[in-house]
């Protein structure tokens, strides 16, 4: 489905972006992982080499735009184009208000909406000069019903959702398509590291009756990146079971 294509996905040596890489390589494309340090970047690497594929890792600081600009630069340099960005990296919280400093505040926004702007427009200059390409966000299911607690996380993803709704009209023109997913509670480390009577009441509140799997995300992506989706953009899909926090 993504045969030649050359994807950058942030946040992608573990977890959801690291399970989009996989279905990626499934399909031929190639891709370039984003991560917050060397070593987990290293590590991804590692893990992806030992399912059969070689992929390229670097580790710039996202709320650095000249250091994005430069990274993407030298992707463009060794591959000649990119055709899909996703731009997964982030960070979520659950402090109530009192609890949480303006600062707080402020490293979730860097990192969950300023960040993607940053990599996106440095992409995005890319893709208008191979006329065409796909970016995808990460979005989550709290930007549409909210959560109990932690408000930075939802107002984050909030943003993302007006950013890839308003971007995709901007560059329709220049056919290239923005959508978003929005995961509901998934199969991660954080679920993993739950006792289970804390996990059962979650999955009897989803409609579907269980949690969601980072294969069922990646599939989601899958879909919007490929050529399936080429009439599809300012959407963000819900991929959570009918699930309402």
């Amino acid at each position: 489905m993504l045969n030649d294509k050359v994807a950058i996905i942030t946040g992608g040596t573990r977890g959801i972006g690291f399970e989009i890489g996989k279905v990626f390589l499934e399909n031929n494309a190639k891709i370039v992982i984003f991560g917050s340090k060397e070593e987990s970047v290293a590590k991804a690497i590692i893990d992806y080499k030992n399912d059969g594929y070689d992929v390229r890792g670097f580790y710039p600081d996202l709320n650095n735009y000249d250091e994005i600009e430069k990274t993407i630069k030298e992707i463009e340099s060794e591959y000649g184009k990119i055709d899909i960005l996703v731009n997964n990296a982030g960070v979520s919280a659950n402090r109530k208000i009192e609890d949480t400093t303006s600062g707080d505040f402020a490293n979730i926004m860097n990192l969950n909406i300023n960040a993607v702007f940053n990599v996106t427009k440095a992409t995005v200059e890319v893709m208008k000069k191979a006329s065409g390409g796909v970016v995808l966000n990460t979005s989550s299911m709290v930007s549409i019903y909210g959560q109990p607690s932690g408000v930075g996380y939802p107002a984050s993803k909030s943003a993302v959702n007006g950013f890839t709704k308003s971007l995709a009209r901007e560059l329709a023109p220049y056919n290239i398509r923005v959508n978003a997913v929005a995961p509901g509670v998934t199969n991660t480390d954080m679920i993993a590291a739950l006792p289970k009577e804390q996990v059962e009441p979650i999955i009897k509140s989803i409609p579907l009756g269980r949690i969601g799997e980072p294969r069922d995300v990646a599939n989601a992506f899958l879909f919007l990146a490929s050529d399936l989706a080429s009439y599809i953009t300012g959407v963000v899909l819900s991929v959570d079971g009918a699930a309402r926090s």
